[in-house]
């Protein structure tokens, strides 16, 4: 799996951790080996300007998924085909703020917007309750899996 993490917040990061948790969420959905994702860390200003411009909402946003391939989870049976499966955006000023309220690191933060961001990339949503309760236990799981291997 390819994973490619861009930083340009300023913020530090241990990009190998965030392309780590990629694959291996990617892997565990059933990804092509060979499909591609872009991770990327941006500041507010950039953030507020990307969700203005593709979600017509005012300020800065957590996380904002741009799907490429449209390609959804295989099984163990059989992988998903090749491709690229998007870009991921994050703004860690955004996530400092949610994980004082949540109680956890900015890191774990992130990580989660990380999870958050592929499985959105792979076609979950939250908009009604019952995908809210399935992609929010999805991404929980992956994400304790991961930490619980590190």
């Amino acid at each position: 799996m390819g994973v490619e993490v861009n930083n340009e917040s300023g913020f530090e990061v241990d990009e190998a951790e965030f392309s780590a948790l990629a694959q291996y969420v990617m892997a565990q959905m059933h990804l092509h080996p060979q499909t591609e994702l872009a991770i990327v860390f941006v500041d507010a200003d950039a953030m507020t300007d990307l969700h203005v411009k593709w979600m017509d909402e005012p300020g800065p946003t957590d996380v904002l998924s741009f799907p490429m391939d449209e390609l959804r989870p295989g099984s163990e049976a059989e992988s998903a085909p090749e491709g690229l499966l998007g870009d991921i955006v994050l703004c860690p000023e955004v996530a400092v703020r949610q994980a004082q309220i949540a109680g956890h690191s900015t890191v774990e933060e992130l990580l989660l917007l990380t999870t958050h961001g592929i499985l959105h990339l792979l076609g979950y949503d939250h908009a009604e309750p019952e995908e809210e309760r399935e992609m929010f236990a999805l991404q929980r799981k992956l994400l304790l899996t991961f930490l619980a291997g590190r």
